[in-house]
This record gives structure tokens, C-alpha cells and sequence, in this order.
């Protein structure tokens, strides 16, 4: 048994017409972590998840889900993880409690070992246990979701854009219950577009761009690697032509006393800053920043991630 709970490794996948989404992808996913999988629409991530999931056949490769090979032992695989999808997939005219009794049972779990009530309980749902699911709002049926795929008790879970469409309330007890159950040893595998949520969420962070994995690291250190920082100057009288220097990347007018310098942090700091605009002339009256995030890390790897040559990785599914 490894200390991973996924590992996936040379990972590919090609579609019928030669589509290339995934291109001999590698990584582990850390036991007990909360790991990021990011990356634009059709990188790769959908049918990953899907692969894993025993949805999708890969082309080549290995992946292991809690020491269980997927093709050697797909029965104790798929009996390891659980998946919540972007779409929501339940027959509306079950109730809740229904909805997971049933898909309990099709995992084999007997009716003495169930743990629909409890659940619902979790995600705030025992109320409308004996409702029809279809009477649900959008954010509870996305948590019926997050039920419905713990109904096993696997030791991973990954949640696929589950806060799509969710309101701030609801994703925030949504997350309560995720890192729960992290804290109660469930690995947690996220995709999910709302960057500052990974960001606060995730340990370790790996991104896919057209099918290739282009970075794959522990969120802070991730999160270093922006050099770009911007500082906000107000001065003490108007601006008529915007001061200029060669530590400067960008300088931007935000009003007619303020001022947006951006730097990068490998070739200037905020003194150097400071006093290339005391230089020409101007006083300063306040000063505040700006610190890189994972959207300024995200946009630099995927506008600089070449894209693959002609025949290879392409714009197959997500």
C-alpha cells in the first residue's frame, strides 16, 4: 500500500477520430490531502475524472485508486471512490432518502449498514428526506449529489465544479462538510473554476492544459510563483503624465491622483518602486498592494503552455 490515494501514471487517452485529451499525464494524489485538479474547459480534467470513474476506457497507461489498479481490480477500485459530477444525475421522482438507499444498494452495501438518514443529516437535508428530489433548489440538489456519492464510505472523493451554479451560503456549507470529512481522513480531489477556493481549500495543486500536466505543486509554493506584484500610489497632486522607470512592467491611471504600478518581484521591490515615483517629482500620500494569487499563477502557465503539434492534443472532450 502507497502513501497515495490516486496515482496516476503516463495517463492517455485518445478519441475516435484522433482527438488526443490526455497526454501521458502523471501525479499522486497525496493520502488525506485536499488536491486541486485545474485547468481551462477541455484540458483534459472531464475525462480523467471519467477514466477513473470506469466511465471512460484509457488508451494507455496506469491508474490506481487506493492500491487498486483499475483494470486489475476494477470492482475494489470504483468501491474506493466516490464522484460528484457536474451534472446533476438522480431520478427526480425518488426522494432523497430513496436516492440513496438505492445507489447504496447497488454498491452492495446491506440495509443494516446504510447511512441515508445520516447523510442528509450532514448536508442539511433531513427535512426534505421524503420530499421528490425534483422539488429541490439547484445548491440542494448539488448536495443530494455529495450524498449520494458517500453512500459507500470510500476513502476518496472527488467533487467535479460542485459549487457550479451554488449560491454563498450553500457553498459554504458545502466546503464545512468537505473538510469534515477531510479532517475525518477522506481524500478530497476538487475541480472547480472559483480559484480563490482552491486557493483556500486545496493542499497541493496540479494543472492540465491540453491534456499535459504543466504544473504540480504545493498550493504556497504554487501560489510563489507569481512575480508580478502591483502597487497602488495615491500622490499628493494630479497626475498629468504618469511617471515612467525601468523597474516599472505597467502603470495605469486609476483616478486622477492614483496610481496602479506593476513590478515584478525577481527584478524590483516596492522601495525601488517608491522612489522612481518620488523621483519624478511626486509626494506620497498613501500606498497599498496588491499580492499574487493562483488566477495570476493560472493565466500565466496556460497562456504560456504551448500547444500541442498538429495531430496530437486537441480540442477532444473536457
Amino acid at each position: 500500500m502507497t502513501d497515495a490515494a490516486i496515482v496516476i501514471d503516463q495517463l492517455s487517452k485518445v478519441y475516435a477520430g484522433g482527438k488526443q485529451a490526455l497526454d501521458n499525464v502523471s501525479f499522486d494524489v497525496p493520502r488525506g490531502s485536499i488536491f486541486g485538479l485545474l485547468g481551462p474547459n477541455g484540458a483534459g480534467k472531464s475525462t480523467l475524472i471519467n477514466i477513473l470513474a470506469g466511465l471512460v476506457n484509457k488508451t494507455g497507461g496506469k491508474a490506481t485508486i487506493w492500491g487498486f489498479d483499475i483494470d486489475e481490480h476494477p470492482r475494489n477500485a470504483k468501491a474506493s471512490i466516490g464522484i460528484v459530477n457536474q451534472e446533476i444525475t438522480f431520478d427526480p421522482f425518488f426522494t432523497p432518502v430513496e436516492t440513496l438507499d438505492i445507489q447504496a444498494g447497488l454498491y452492495g452495501v446491506p440495509k443494516a449498514k446504510r447511512i441515508s438518514m445520516e447523510l442528509l443529516r450532514a448536508v442539511h437535508l433531513e427535512d426534505k428526506a421524503k420530499a421528490y428530489a425534483r422539488t429541490l433548489s439547484g445548491g440542494m440538489k448539488r448536495r443530494l449529489m455529495v450524498a449520494k456519492a458517500m453512500v459507500h464510505s470510500p476513502p476518496v472523493l472527488v467533487l467535479d465544479e460542485p459549487t457550479a451554479g451554488v449560491d454563498v451560503e450553500l457553498r459554504q456549507q458545502l466546503w464545512t462538510y468537505v473538510k469534515e470529512l477531510n479532517a475525518r481522513g477522506v481524500t478530497i480531489v476538487l475541480t472547480t473554476h472559483y480559484l480563490e477556493e482552491a486557493e483556500q481549500l486545496c493542499d497541493r495543486i496540479a494543472i492540465i492544459n491540453h491534456g499535459r500536466v504543466i504544473a504540480n505543486e504545493p498550493t504556497r509554493d504554487l501560489v510563489g510563483m507569481a512575480q508580478e506584484k502591483v502597487v497602488a500610489l495615491t500622490v499628493d497632486r494630479d497626475v498629468t503624465e504618469p511617471p515612467t522607470a525601468a523597474c516599472f512592467q505597467k502603470v495605469e491611471l486609476k483616478g486622477e491622483r492614483v496610481l496602479e504600478i506593476t513590478y515584478r518581484k525577481d527584478q524590483a521591490n516596492a522601495g525601488q518602486v517608491l522612489a522612481a515615483v518620488q523621483g519624478d517629482g511626486y509626494g506620497i500620500v498613501d500606498v497599498s498592494t496588491k499580492e499574487p494569487d493562483l488566477e495570476d499563477v493560472f493565466l500565466n502557465l496556460t497562456r504560456s503552455s504551448p500547444l500541442p503539434l498538429a495531430g496530437g492534443v486537441g480540442g477532444g472532450p473536457a
